[in-house]
C-alpha cells in the first residue's frame, strides 16, 4: 500500500492536470469574451480581473492552509473557482458585461490553487530536495494547461450543443475539470500536520524568529504585511518576492493581449489556441529542468537566468509585432513561459526554506498575492497599450519591468542570507 506521503504527492499530480485544464481554458477565453461584450480596450480587464482574483484568494488560502492543512484550502480554491465560472456563463448568456467581470474574478481563485499546490510539495521534502518537488508538481499542470487553450474549438462547440453563447463552452470544461480536482484531493491529499505548528510559530530550524503578532501564551503568528515586511530585511528573500511579482506581471500582461492581438490580425481560434499552448507548455514543461538546475546551481543563479530568458522573450515579441510573424510570436510567447517557469520554480524554492517558523506560510501567501497584484496591474495597462500603441510597444513596456528585479538580484547576491536552510547556499 502506498503511503501517505506518495498518496499525497500524487494527489497533487492529479490535481493540477485537471486544474490546469480548468485554468488554461479560462485564460485563452477570458480576453476574447469580453472583447466580444465591449471592446479591444476592455479586453484586458478580463485577464486582469482574474489574476486580481486569484490575488485576493491567496492570503485567505495560505491563513485557511495554515489552519486546516493545504487539503481543506485547495479543496476550498477549486469550489471557489467552480462559483465563478457558472456565473462567468451567465454573464455570458445574458450578454451582461459586469456579470462577465465578476465571473472572471471569481473564478481566478483556480490559479492561486494551483499554485498553492507548489508548497503543499515542498512540505513533504526538506533541504535541496524541495525545489525538485516543487518543479514535478508545477510539471503536472503541463498536461492540463497544454490541452486547455486547444479545448477553445471543442469548448465552442459544446456550448452551442448545450444552447450556450460559443465562448461560453469552454467554462463549461473548467467546471468538470475543476470538480474532478475537488474529488481527487479530497480523496488522496494528506499533508503533514507540521503545517499547523509552523504557523503557530512551533518549529523553529533557524536562529530568527518570526515576527511576534498579537497572540498571546507564546505564540506567535505572522500577517502577511509582517511577513513581507520580514522579507524586506533578509536581501535574498526580497529578490525572490521581487522576482516572481515582476516575472509574473510581464508574462500575463503580455499572454493576455496576444489572443487578442492574433484575432485582430485575423489569426483562428484553432491558431490562437496552439501558440497559447506552446507558452503554457513553456510554463510548465521543463520546470523538473529548473528543479535540478537548483540543486546544482543554487535558485539564486536559476532565477538570474530566467530574468535573461523573458528579455530574450520581450525582444522577440517586440520583432513580431512589427511584423505579426505567427512563428516569431509563437517563439516569443514560449520562452515567455520558460522563464517564468525558471524565476517561479528557483523563487519558490527559496521562500518554501524560510527558517523563521510562523513566517513561511504567510509569507507564501503574500508573495502570491503579490505577484497576482502586479500581473492584475499589467493586463488592465494591457489593453489600452496594445489598443495606443500596438504589441511591439506592449512588449517593450513589460520588458522595461525586468530592470527592478534584476537591480534587486544584483543587490542581494553579496547580501545577508539569514533566514534560508543551509542546504540552499551554494556551496
Amino acid at each position: 500500500m502506498a503511503s501517505p506521503r506518495s498518496r499525497t504527492f500524487a494527489g497533487l499530480l492529479a490535481s493540477n492536470v485537471l486544474g490546469g485544464v480548468g485554468l488554461a481554458a479560462g485564460v485563452a477565453t477570458a480576453g476574447l469574451l469580453v472583447q466580444q461584450l465591449a471592446s479591444t480596450e476592455w479586453a484586458g480587464f478580463g485577464s486582469a480581473l482574474g489574476v486580481l482574483g486569484a490575488a485576493v484568494a491567496s492570503v485567505p488560502l495560505a491563513q485557511l492552509a495554515a489552519r486546516r492543512g493545504r487539503r481543506i484550502s485547495i479543496a476550498t480554491g477549486y469550489a471557489i473557482a467552480v462559483i465563478g465560472a457558472l456565473i462567468t456563463i451567465a454573464g455570458a448568456v445574458t450578454e451582461n458585461l459586469w456579470i462577465t467581470l465578476i465571473g472572471l474574478f471569481v473564478v481566478g481563485s483556480t490559479h492561486a490553487t494551483t499554485l498553492q499546490t507548489r508548497y503543499a510539495a515542498a512540505d513533504l521534502e526538506s533541504g535541496q530536495v524541495r525545489a525538485r518537488a516543487m518543479s514535478y508538481v508545477i510539471w503536472a499542470i503541463t498536461i492540463g494547461s497544454v490541452l486547455g487553450p486547444n479545448l477553445l474549438g471543442p469548448g465552442a462547440g459544446l456550448g452551442q450543443a448545450l444552447g450556450l453563447p460559443e465562448l461560453a463552452g469552454p467554462y463549461v470544461i473548467t467546471i468538470v475539470a475543476v470538480l474532478g480536482a475537488i474529488v481527487v484531493v479530497l480523496w488522496l491529499v494528506h499533508p503533514p500536520s507540521s503545517l499547523a505548528d509552523l504557523a503557530e510559530g512551533q518549529v523553529r530550524v533557524g536562529a530568527k524568529e518570526a515576527p511576534p503578532s498579537g497572540k498571546e501564551g507564546g505564540k506567535r503568528t505572522s500577517t502577511a504585511i509582517s511577513a513581507l515586511r520580514w522579507a524586506h530585511g533578509h536581501p535574498m528573500a526580497r529578490f525572490a518576492v521581487v522576482a516572481i511579482a515582476v516575472a509574473h506581471a510581464v508574462m500575463v500582461g503580455l499572454m493576455s493581449m496576444t489572443s487578442v492581438h492574433l484575432r485582430d490580425q485575423g489569426a483562428d481560434l484553432a491558431t490562437i489556441g496552439l501558440v497559447i499552448s506552446l507558452h503554457i507548455l513553456g510554463m510548465w514543461g521543463l520546470s523538473p529542468v529548473f528543479g535540478w538546475a537548483c540543486e546544482r546551481f543554487g535558485p539564486n543563479l536559476v532565477t538570474f537566468g530566467g530574468l535573461t530568458i523573458l528579455l530574450t522573450a520581450i525582444v522577440l515579441a517586440i520583432i513580431g509585432g512589427f511584423s505579426t510573424t505567427i512563428p516569431v510570436i509563437t517563439a516569443a510567447l514560449f520562452l515567455l513561459g520558460l522563464g517564468w517557469s525558471a524565476v517561479l520554480v528557483s523563487s519558490s524554492a527559496l521562500l518554501a526554506s524560510v527558517d523563521s517558523g510562523a513566517v513561511r506560510v504567510p509569507l507564501q501567501g503574500a508573495t502570491d498575492a503579490l505577484m497576482h497584484y502586479a500581473a492584475a496591474g499589467a493586463a488592465l495597462l494591457g489593453g489600452p497599450v496594445l489598443s495606443w500603441f500596438g504589441y511591439s510597444g506592449l512588449a517593450g513596456l513589460a520588458g522595461a519591468f525586468l530592470l527592478p528585479a534584476a537591480v534587486v538580484g544584483v543587490l542581494a547576491w553579496g547580501g545577508r542570507t539569514e533566514g534560508f536552510t543551509a542546504q540552499n547556499r551554494r556551496r
